[in-house]
């Protein structure tokens, strides 16, 4: 389980606001690694279950730094998805289906 953070309005961390199971589920191959967010360095994405509040999560394999999660609304929780060409993480949470209907696309 890793730290799950809450952010003030310039990206720092404040404090631990739930626990999640690791996942890289947004890490994608870029042609020599798989990987998100560059050497080394992997993304997962879930949801808080009490809250609802979607969490993005960074892994490491870095020694000495620290996997962690921390909160975004649910449009940044889509655009991860998209960034990391996971469309299909979309569907999976009702809330992210709705922020993605919100967007301008030929569809």
């Amino acid at each position: 389980m890793i730290n799950v953070y809450d952010r003030d309005e310039d990206g720092n961390e404040r404090t631990i606001v739930g626990r999640v199971k690791y996942n890289s589920r947004l890490d994608y191959w870029d042609g020599n690694n798989v990987g998100n967010g560059g050497t080394g360095m992997h993304k997962g994405i879930t949801r808080l279950t009490k809250s609802g509040r979607m969490v993005i999560i960074v892994g490491t394999q870095w020694q000495g730094c620290k996997d962690y999660g921390y909160c975004v609304s649910d449009t940044q929780a889509v655009q991860e998805c998209l960034d990391a060409n996971c469309e299909e993480i979309i569907g999976e949470y009702p809330q992210l289906k709705k922020a993605y209907a919100t967007m301008d696309t030929d569809n």
